[in-house]
């Protein structure tokens, strides 16, 4: 949930957006409701995030699920970091372009865990697109696009600082563990400056809301991270990036189920390694030009040790790529165009021979993007991107296939706190890598064809004075979803038409010190084969989830002392599966948070977090739902949430 509005990006429907806790203590002394920004036609950028660096820091985040506990539209289960996935609108991360810093994460190496692997410390914001997006969003993101952007060096310099560093440690009551952080940040000279991360945890098995030891679930994680950035000239700047991430430790054989007597135990390595850099030029005496130019190379591996067994099988997946555009600004019209391109690859195998499989695959793309201010009252955004994909499969399938992505949005500023909005908007995607740990057992339809997505969406933003109200209705289509479902044989067919439609409102207040918000989604999505989407049976696709609720509430005491709460509530659902009814039952968790800045210039602040405040004993609904009561199909089940967990933090900034 979004607790703060601001303005969104022109001519997409406006998203009510996280702002730093700084923006309410600006009114913090008023005696009257704090004036939120109006609604305005512009054909400026102006970029806000749904998640801020501000709100992870208050409640601690160390993985995926804290990173989105406040986003109504977004889930993400599967109790321990290795093995949670994300779900936007029903629809998992395979179905979504998932970027770091621009680095596309493409693939998967291991089905039964999670794909997206990232250090909520480094994070600067993490900006969600639900539903299909414009044509700038990259290739391919038939149900959204989420894109995490880390620190820079300057966004932890203060005016006239030439230098610092901040120590981090935070003690974790559940997991009976710890983490660590250094942060090293400085000016080289007046053009250049640059940062290093260190960041290491150490957790053990969690317990759940019954006070049970969930095993395998504990874990050492570490990450490394440095980035410079210069400003060449007033008009130009560089940016160049390094990120290392680690995550070992003991995890059930098929890390999403819990153990059992056929999912037993082993050691498991996951490991991503991105390089990065950006070149941006941007002269202010010339508004046809901001050219904006990058490139990247991502890797992520998992090795697995089924001792005993079969040894040592190892994963990987590897994309390089580049994004070549430039935006104009004439009249009333902002014209961004460029081209894209990506070459991904994935191998597996046994330790003695790990690039026994192999396939190979490549992305060209093309793209425009216009929003045009018609008057003072409306923006018109049109656009569109023809791509071209090709895959060479592991048995020796070839596929070549191209299409084009067009889009369309309408505004209206129906008054001066009254905004309308509509959009549609379709997206091409061509076969693609798979999965490392299926690659040998799952080969691809000879017959496959690309899959095809066409949202639509109609909504409304309001706001007056300290009080915003926003809403939303959608449908999205993806033709031809490609998938491998149950039941065998395991191929990677196109599966069927992947539909997920639903509605979102959301409304918050800021008075003074205190800023409250509530928001409410319903969401339906499914797979026309005439069972609920469900994780076991439609892996890789998407799963039902029960209708939730987020709230939340902040005060600031004073400029040294801040609380707040946020509660996520899911309604109860049932799903008819392949093998009989399954139910997800309803839960609530509510977590509270506390921070007090001790020493002035935040040299020393003290961080308090109390996460599922009433030890709730519950799966998540973005877990592998509980199959165990069906013969046959003991053990299939996700992982339960950690019960209650006291998070004691310490920061201390020089």
């Amino acid at each position: 949930m979004h607790r703060y509005p601001t303005a969104g990006r022109a001519g997409l429907p406006f998203r009510l957006c996280t702002l730093a806790l700084a923006l309410a203590a600006a009114s913090a002394q008023a005696d009257e409701p704090a004036e939120l920004p109006t609604l305005e036609i512009t054909g400026q950028h102006i970029q806000e995030a749904d998640v801020t660096s501000e709100t992870l820091e208050h409640y601690q985040a160390t993985d995926l699920e804290d990173v989105f506990a406040s986003e109504p539209e977004v889930s993400v289960g599967g109790g321990h970091s290795v093995a949670q996935k994300l779900y936007l609108r029903g629809l998992e991360d395979t179905m979504v372009n998932i970027s770091i810093d621009g680095a596309q994460q493409v693939g998967q190496t291991f089905h039964h865990t999670g794909r997206i692997n990232v250090e909520p410390e480094l994070l600067k914001a993490v900006d969600v697109k639900a539903g299909t997006p414009d044509a700038l969003a990259g290739p391919g993101a038939l149900g959204g696009a989420i894109r995490f952007e880390t620190k820079d060096p300057e966004d932890l310099l203060r005016p006239g600082e030439s230098a610092g560093a901040l120590l981090k440690t935070t003690y974790f009551s559940n997991a009976e563990g710890f983490k660590g952080n250094g942060t090293l940040f400085g000016r080289l000279n007046d053009a250049w400056s640059g940062m290093l991360m260190a960041t290491y945890q150490d957790l053990d098995d969690y317990e759940d809301g019954n006070g049970d030891t969930v095993p395998a679930t504990g874990a050492r994680q570490s990450l490394g991270f440095g980035k410079v950035v210069g400003h060449l000239t007033e008009a130009q700047t560089l940016r160049l990036s390094y990120e290392r991430r680690e995550d070992t430790g003991l995890r059930n054989q098929r890390p999403q189920w819990q153990a059992s007597s056929w999912n037993p135990s082993y050691p498991l390595e996951n490991v991503r390694e991105t390089w990065n850099v950006g070149y941006e030029l941007a002269p202010s005496d010339n508004p046809l030009l901001h050219l904006e130019v990058s490139a990247y190379h991502t890797e992520n591996q998992l090795e697995q040790n089924v001792i005993g067994r079969w040894g040592i099988y190892r994963a990987q997946t590897q994309s390089w790529g580049g994004d070549v555009r430039n935006t104009s600004r004439l009249g009333g019209h902002e014209l961004t165009y460029g081209v894209d391109y990506r070459r991904d690859s994935l191998t597996a195998g046994p330790g003695s021979d790990p690039d026994a499989n192999e396939q190979e695959g490549k992305v060209y793309g093309v793209f425009v993007q216009d929003y045009w201010s018609l008057g003072e009252r409306w923006l018109l955004g049109l656009g569109g991107r023809y791509d071209r994909y090709q895959l060479d499969g592991n048995l020796g399938e070839r596929y070549r296939e191209s299409g084009f992505s067009p889009n369309a949005s309408l505004r209206f500023q129906a008054t001066d706190d009254l905004a309308l909005w509509v959009s549609h908007a379709r997206a091409f995607r061509g076969p693609q890598i798979r999965d490392g740990f299926k690659v040998d057992i799952a080969p691809l339809d000879p017959a496959l064809k690309p899959e095809k997505a066409r949202s639509n969406e109609v909504g409304f933003d309001y706001i007056s004075g300290g009080w915003l109200l926003s809403g939303k209705y959608y449908r999205s289509t993806i033709q031809d979803a490609i998938g491998d479902p149950e039941p065998r044989p395991r191929i990677y067919e196109n599966a069927g038409d992947l539909e997920s439609r639903g509605y979102l409102l959301e409304t918050a207040y800021r008075w003074s010190q205190l800023s409250v918000g509530m928001s409410y989604h319903h969401n339906d999505t499914d797979l026309n084969d005439g069972y609920d989407l469900n994780m076991w049976q439609h892996n890789g696709l998407g799963t039902t989830l029960g209708d939730t609720w987020t709230l939340s509430a902040d005060y600031r005491f004073s400029e040294s002392l801040e609380m707040g709460w946020q509660g996520r509530f899911v309604e109860r659902v049932s799903m008819d599966t392949l093998v009989g009814e399954v139910d997800k039952p309803g839960y609530g968790v509510q977590d509270l948070y506390a921070n007090w800045m001790v020493l002035d210039d935040e040299r020393l602040t003290l961080s308090l977090t109390v996460k599922n405040l009433f030890d709730k004993q519950y799966l998540d609904h973005a877990s592998n739902g509980d199959f165990e009561a069906i013969p046959g199909y003991e053990g299939v089940i996700g992982a339960y949430e950690p019960g209650r967990e006291i998070r004691l933090g310490m920061t201390m900034r020089f």
